[in-house]
Formats: structure tokens, sequence, C-alpha cells
């Protein structure tokens, strides 16, 4: 036995050339390919069935390092283990760590884009897929935004949160639950584990004083109703497509994402109508506006320019963006007031200066009409009624004193 063991000599291994099996003995094989190149072969049977394992090339395996390795290998036989078997499992265990810890070493801004790009389909409009992105660059990424999402912690999500919570309540809880639905996202990705440190009840709560015990939420300011007149006459001596917008939401009472991405598909001037599709409501739902002569008239003026939106931006192929109302409003020296609070102005109008019904007004208002009593009023939207409202509307918003 003793001669059939350790055949090969380093002098030996170094100078074989011609290609074949160079027994060590014990079942260590040098292989030498035809190409010259030498590795490691462990022969052996299990079963009855002849298998075979390689240990390596002599590059990286010298002659003791291959016995060695065919020692351990003769080791786990005596044991009745299968060493291809255990090789192979170790190798997919390997595989699969390496695949955990480069997965949760992604940044909290990589999961935030992904889930962004795969719910923006479903979200309402342009505007809230552009809030989502702005809050999170904002006030998230400069906190933890390169942070591996697994070590995203309590401690900094209260540094995002705790320094806006009494000051912008709203904005820190509406980020809050964003990062908490991102940090979920994560964590069913396989990017994270453990509990969620943004989720409010049982633990955030614990940390920061309730909303209700804060300031009361504040509705958008809006313009009393006996200055609309006033108002709109000085609007209307104000050129450019920011005002005509303007203008255009007051005698609709829409909402100021539905006016600024309004195209001329939309419109139907023989009908003297504008659809506003489901996809840019608020309530999910196809809204039909009835236009006043008023309203009408402002279409007309901006028909002339021929573009896909009604009221463009600087760029001919993109509508205004979101602050241009408030621009507007900004150089009338009007801050005290929002586009979004002229729906009040003509909610409160509606309620004390006319005998039009309130289901009437809420399906101007395009709010969804709930309750027993108000379901009859679903089988249709009260159009023609609705167009008396928003032609006595026009009428009072444009009289002169």
């Amino acid at each position: 036995m003793g001669q059939e063991i350790q055949r090969l000599t380093a002098l030996a291994v170094t100078r074989t050339s011609k290609p074949g099996l160079y027994a060590d003995g014990a079942g260590l094989y040098l292989r030498v390919s035809r190409n010259g190149s030498k590795s490691w072969a462990f022969r052996f049977t299990l079963r009855g069935k002849p298998r075979e394992m390689g240990l390596g090339g002599l590059t990286k395996v010298a002659l003791a390092d291959a016995r060695k390795k065919a020692a351990d290998v003769r080791l786990l036989l005596s044991d009745g283990h299968d060493p291809l078997e255990l090789r192979q499992e170790e190798q997919a265990k390997r595989a699969r760590d390496e695949k955990i810890v480069a997965a949760r070493s992604i940044s909290f801004d990589k999961c935030a884009e992904a889930y962004i790009a795969a719910h923006e389909a479903g979200w309402k409009n342009e505007k809230h897929k552009q809030q989502w992105r702005n809050t999170i660059a904002g006030y998230v990424t400069p906190v933890f935004g390169n942070t591996p999402v697994q070590d995203i912690d309590l401690d900094l999500v209260m540094k995002v949160i705790e320094p806006i919570w009494t000051k912008k309540t709203e904005t820190a809880r509406r980020i809050r639950g964003r990062i908490e639905v991102i940090l979920d996202w994560a964590r069913v990705r396989g990017y994270r584990s453990g509990e969620n440190p943004a989720r409010w009840r049982g633990q955030m709560d614990q940390l920061l004083p309730a909303r209700s015990k804060l300031n009361s939420v504040k509705h958008h300011p809006a313009l009393p109703y006996s200055e609309i007149r006033e108002f709109m006459n000085a609007l209307r001596a104000i050129p450019g497509n920011s005002a005509a917008a303007l203008e255009f939401l007051i005698l609709t009472a829409a909402r100021t994402s539905e006016v600024i991405y309004t195209k001329w598909a939309e419109i139907d001037f023989k009908k003297k109508l504008w659809i506003v599709p489901a996809a840019r409501m608020k309530s999910r739902r196809e809204h039909r506006v009835p236009l006043s002569s008023a309203a009408i008239a402002i279409l007309k003026r901006m028909e002339q320019e021929k573009l896909e939106y009604v009221f463009p931006g600087r760029s001919p192929d993109a509508p205004l963006s979101n602050m241009s109302l408030l621009m507007t409003l900004g150089r009338m020296n009007r801050a005290d007031i929002t586009a979004h609070g002229f729906r009040s102005t003509f909610r409160d109008w509606a309620a004390e200066c006319t005998n039009f019904p309130s289901e009437v007004v809420k399906m101007a208002l395009a709010h969804v009409i709930e309750g027993k009593t108000e379901s009859a009023y679903r089988r249709g939207d009260l159009l023609e009624k609705r167009r008396q409202l928003m032609v006595a509307w026009a009428d009072y918003s444009r009289s002169q004193d």
C-alpha cells in the first residue's frame, strides 16, 4: 500500500506534459489536458457508480495541497457523505449569502425609485407622482438617501420627521407614510428584515405628539365670495397663460391639476363641455364640466396657439407647472389665498347666495355623493342643473359693481 500512494513528486508534476491522467494514489490524479493545462481530480466510487471531483488547477493547488484536499474527501466518504453533493450545497449557500449581502447593500433612494416606478402607473395624476419624488428628494435623501435600506432605523427616521412634525405636520405625516411603504416594499423584496421603523402605531406614536393635539388642520386660504368680482377684474388685466388658467379654474370650480393638464381633446365646443378623464380626477371618475360663455371665451383665446395643452407652459409641448397659478397670485400681491381656495369661495357663494340643492353643488365640485338619501343622484351627474349653476357663478363673479 505504501507504494500505491504519493507516487508523484513535485518535480514530476512540473515536468509532465503529455496529456493524460497520472495517479498519485488513493484516488488522487494529476490531469494534463491537450492544451498543456494541469489540474487535480479525485476519483471514487459511490453507491456502485464511478464519480470524479475536481480539486483545482495546479497554478493554485500544489501537490501537497491536493493531497490534503484528497484526504478530506476520503474522510467525508468514510462518514457516508457524498462530497460532490456537499460541495454543491455549499456553493449554493455561498451564492445565496452573497446575493443577500448585495441586496441589502441597496440604498434607500434606489428602493424609493424602484417603488415609485412600480406603482406610479396607478397613481391619480402627474402632480401626485411629482410630490412623491419631491418629498423624498427634499426631506429624506439628505438624511439617509444613500444609506443601505437594511440599516434604516428609528433614529434615522426621526431625524427626518421630528424637525417638521409640529411646523409642517401634514407634510411630515405624508413623508412618514411614504418612508413606511418603501421600507415595507424593501422587506418583501428581501432587501431588509425586521420591524419597520417608520410605523406609527406602537412605535412613532410613542415619540411624537398626535396630530389631534397639534394645531388643527389648516384649510386652503380662500377669497370671500363678496370680493370675487374685484379680484376677477384685476386678474383679467394680467396677460399670460397662467392668468388665463387661473380664471378658467375659478369659473369651473376645478382643481389645479385638472386645469393645467387640460388638453384640447377634452373640450367639446359644440356641447360646451369639458370632459376631465378619470385618471386626473381625485374620485377616479370621469367628470363632465359644463362651460359658461365666459369659460368658452378663455378657451377661444387659448385656441389660437393650437398646441396639445390648452394652457402650455414655457415649453410648447408641456403644461404649466404646479406653481404657476400660485405665482400669478403672488404677482397680484395675494399670497394670502391659494388657487384651491377658490373652490371654497364657489361653495360658500352657492350656499349663501343661491337656491341650488347641495347635491348639485357637490357634483359641480366633483365630490362623491354618499348616503342613502342621496343615492338617487348617483344615476346621473345633474349636468343641466350644474350648467345653470356655473352660468350663475360666471355672471356673479364677472359682473361689474
